[in-house]
């Protein structure tokens, strides 16, 4: 497996971006480039020579926008960014262009809404990531849709059934196992969710996030995410389940302050040393 994180800004400069990321110790990024119209083929292919030279993998370009907004020029601008963002994970040969499928919520792009868990709204999601794969039709790289505690796919089985009921091979998996954590009974059996994630989708895995959540002591239920190592979340499960993976599946840290980036992957590489697990 290959551990990566955000860098610290690098100025567009494919030479300064490497040098960062290598003095790091990651052996895996983020795509350093998002999808705008000013964006050129030349840079891209830059970054893209970059990383292979220097033996990085590219694990995901984010696709962070809402297909599902009940504002349909909301939802068509959102399709438009998937579409573009997935053509850039093909050109820059990320493992993946990922996004989560959207949400009914009118008022927050990610949010929680009555409406998410309907057949309507699975039938939504099947539709429009048909549409981004179709326009698309990558050769190297993937579609993906990471795993979310309160929309589709929420359980190893509901990726499944969205696996084959969008039926394209270009379709893959991201997994966020503390995403899929949104009840007590998962919080203390992590390690349970993982193992099924990992038997039910480990074929179509391309990249993971990394982080750590904890159950907080009040009512009625409050769980919060934390950094690695830091909370409840069965790291060595992870971590073992993930070493049978292809080795170059990317395990990426996030939502934390760049200062503590440094911190979070020492405790991953710590975990993984008292499982005699190498992470490149």
């Amino acid at each position: 497996m290959r551990l990566g994180a955000p860098p610290p800004p690098y100025d567009d400069d494919p030479d300064r971006w490497i040098a960062i990321v290598k003095a790091l110790n990651y052996s895996a990024v983020y795509s350093p480039l998002s999808y705008s119209p000013e964006l050129k083929s030349d840079t891209i292919e830059a970054f893209r020579k970059a990383a292979e030279d220097a033996d990085l993998v590219i694990a995901e370009v984010g696709a962070w926008s809402n297909p599902l907004d009940p504002d349909s020029e909301k939802a068509a601008a959102a399709m438009e960014k998937c579409i573009h963002s997935l053509a850039l994970a093909e050109q820059i040969g990320a493992r993946c262009c990922v996004n989560i499928v959207g949400s009914r919520n009118p008022n927050k792009w990610s949010g929680p809404h009555p409406d998410n868990f309907s057949r309507e709204t699975f039938d939504l999601i099947v539709e429009s990531t048909r549409k981004i794969i179709d326009a698309v039709n990558p050769k190297r790289s993937y579609y993906a849709l990471e795993t979310m505690p309160w929309i589709f796919p929420s359980t190893p089985d509901q990726y499944l059934d969205l696996l084959k009921a969008i039926d394209r091979p270009a379709m893959a998996v991201h997994l966020d196992p503390v995403n899929m954590i949104n009840c007590p009974e998962r919080v203390f059996n992590s390690g349970a969710l993982i193992r099924e994630s990992f038997s039910k989708l480990g074929l179509y895995i391309k990249s993971c996030h990394a982080k750590d959540i904890i159950l907080q002591e009040k009512l009625t239920v409050h769980l919060d995410e934390c950094m690695p190592g830091t909370g409840v979340l069965d790291y060595p499960t992870f971590l073992r389940e993930l070493s049978k993976l292809d080795p170059n599946t990317p395990l990426m840290l996030e939502h934390l302050p760049l200062d503590q980036y440094p911190q979070a992957a020492a405790n991953i590489r710590a975990i993984a040393a008292t499982c005699n697990l190498n992470i490149k």
